[in-house]
């Protein structure tokens, strides 16, 4: 390779220039799994993943991974591994407040389905179930599976700027963080999963969405082992407040986060709301841990400090022509609801399949456009609900009297709940309520699985002439999962089993994915099975059949897919590579396999 000297002493790259089909940037939760199932069979596609951190993340800051990407990363195998290496659910059962972590507790609630009353909605849901991966243990696990299935992985590798050329691909300028060589890549598609400082957006001059940030917090990961304190009290996520203190203007509450059940944690600092920030020493912030923890005698070592910005942020759109941006990059909140790394594993599925169909020559180049309409608006609720997250705890700082300025009013309020004054009794009835308030956060499984895409790559026109509303979302879409085949929606999870049963029962869910289309019927349904082998073959898709049913290849033992399909025994349900609806026929029709084509054309964009 042939360097030229530049100007200021950096050697440029003159030729030849480096020719790959993909280029990430950014290898965190979003870039990484975006490799992850873009190299996964069938289609493998690799190519270049660039970042410009030395290695994967160094401290564990996303954490909570959900059903809805656990499903995701299921579809590639990765699901067992990744639970092999999470803190399971036991271990966050609850979220509590209280005064220290080895003292007095004021209050705890239920979180990420451990609540009996709960359980069973969660267990309805999905197959999967809410697990405690630290950003730390995840990221190694992507790139890894990126690296074998074929990815170059580079890192200490910044993307500076690019330009598509007359050909429609990108020439991107990147540099080399070690020699700080600059050399050029050409891509036919550059994906900015590039966190919330991306570059690729900047350069597409994306508008972002901003509301007021909601200030400062610092991240203090401490090693402490209070193992003899928290077992008979398990819990995640631990609200510390004393307010018979003065607050130190950094931190005037702490949001203690398990990393390692019990010795490591992660001290989320929140500063005085309207005071100039004031870096303290290594001292004060150790003084202020070992406060947070509550004894002294306990050995306590702070390994990491840093800080981060409460935004609220999304971009207005997620990609131009053959640029995508996905994960932070276009969407930025805080970790309330633990919506982050598991939106950014969503994004990557969404649009993996659509990459690989038009790569392939499958679907028209007009189906990733189906990419940001469908993502964007579940970006912006997730910004809006996280941050809402945070602003449903302020009833429970109030009520406690924790907002007051003085340690008399504070304490004043504080020793009133108490008493058995009326105004006590309806103050206690304030807190419990705001308590249960932040159920939202902690019990969201609608937040996390309510998604109802529109696009073209949805075909809807049947549900519109036969006057099907969409279904409403429940009372409480935040706490509550609809579950629907109404086009769209996610495919129900229902558990079934073959007629002579085999070891395990198996979801709905692992009869679709897989980087294929599924089509479900039951009982009379046999001609969609054969329009869909005939549809498929014509299209040079593969579109998996599958029927439900008494008698059939899988049967419906608890009765659950009757009750959820939404269509008749003989009509159908057609399902899309990455789990969610694309079509359904209520019932048989004369024309299965022109209306099969016609759908399937439709999605394509081959119509």
């Amino acid at each position: 390779m042939s360097h030229s000297p530049a100007t200021n002493g950096v050697p440029k790259v003159t030729s030849p220039v480096i020719e790959t089909p993909l280029l990430i940037v950014g290898a965190g939760p979003a870039g990484a799994s975006l490799a992850c199932f873009l190299s996964h069979p069938p289609y493998s596609m690799t190519g270049i993943m660039i970042a410009a951190a030395p290695t994967t993340a160094q401290t564990p800051r996303a954490h909570i991974t959900n059903p809805a990407a656990l499903e995701c990363l299921r579809d590639i195998d990765l699901e067992q591994t990744c639970l092999t290496e999470a803190v399971d659910g036991d271990c966050m059962i609850h979220t509590r407040w209280c005064h220290d972590m080895t003292g007095e507790e004021y209050a705890r609630i239920y979180s990420w389905g451990n609540d009996p009353k709960r359980r069973g909605e969660y267990d309805g849901a999905s197959p999967c179930h809410h697990v405690d991966l630290p950003q730390t243990v995840f990221e190694p696990i992507l790139v890894q599976r990126a690296s074998a299935q074929g990815w170059d992985v580079r890192f200490r590798t910044s993307i500076i700027d690019f330009k598509k050329e007359e050909d429609g691909k990108i020439l991107s300028r990147v540099r080399d963080g070690l020699t700080q060589t600059e050399y050029l890549i050409r891509s036919t598609y550059l994906f900015g999963c590039d966190g919330a400082r991306s570059q690729v957006l900047r350069e597409l001059k994306i508008p972002l969405h901003k509301k007021p940030g909601q200030g400062l917090a610092i991240n203090v990961l401490v090693k402490v082992d209070l193992s003899d304190f928290v077992e008979a009290r398990k819990g995640n996520l631990h609200w510390v407040f004393q307010p018979e203190k003065e607050y130190p203007d950094f931190a005037w509450s702490g949001l203690i986060r398990m990393v390692k059940p019990w010795n490591e944690w992660m001290f989320i600092l929140f500063p005085k709301p309207g005071t100039e920030w004031k870096e303290p020493t290594h001292e004060q912030y150790l003084q202020r841990c070992k406060e947070i923890v509550g004894r002294d005698d306990i050995p306590l070592e702070i390994l990491d400090i840093s800080k981060w910005n409460i935004n609220e942020i999304v971009a207005e759109y997620y990609s131009d022509g053959n640029i995508f941006c996905l994960g932070d990059a276009v969407h930025r909140h805080p970790p309330f609801n633990g919506l982050g790394s598991n939106s950014c594993v969503q994004d990557a599925f969404n649009l993996a399949w659509k990459i690989k169909y038009v790569s392939q020559g499958l679907a028209s180049p007009a189906v990733l456009e189906s990419f940001s309409q469908e993502r964007q608006p579940v970006g912006y609720g997730l910004v809006t609900r996280a941050n809402q997250g945070i602003r449903d705890h302020a009833p429970v700082w109030k009520e406690m009297g924790l907002l007051e300025e003085t340690v008399e009013k504070r304490m004043k309020i504080f020793n009133s709940l108490k008493s058995v004054s009326p105004e006590a009794r309806e103050r206690r009835k304030r807190l419990n309520a705001a308590v249960e308030a932040t159920s939202q956060e902690f019990h969201g499984i609608g937040v996390e699985m309510n998604h109802r895409y529109e696009s073209a790559a949805v075909y809807v026109d049947d549900e519109v002439k036969a006057g099907r509303p969409k279904p409403e979302w429940p009372e409480d879409a935040v706490l509550h999962h609809k579950i629907s085949t109404y086009p769209g929606h996610r495919l129900p999870h229902v558990w079934l089993n073959k007629t002579m049963p085999i070891k395990d029962h198996v979801s709905t869910i692992d009869l679709a994915g897989h980087g294929r289309f599924c089509l479900i019927t039951g009982i009379g349904g046999e001609k969609w099975i054969e329009a869909a082998q005939k549809v498929g073959h014509e299209l040079g898709v593969s579109i998996k059949g599958e029927s439900i049913g008494w008698g059939q290849e899988w049967v419906d033992v608890y009765r659950d897919w009757e009750r959820r399909r939404e269509v008749e025994e003989d009509g159908c349900v057609l399902v899309r590579p990455d789990r969610f609806i694309a079509w359904r026929s209520m019932q048989l029709r004369d024309d299965c396999e022109d209306k099969l084509r016609a759908v399937m054309k439709s999605i394509l964009g081959r119509a």
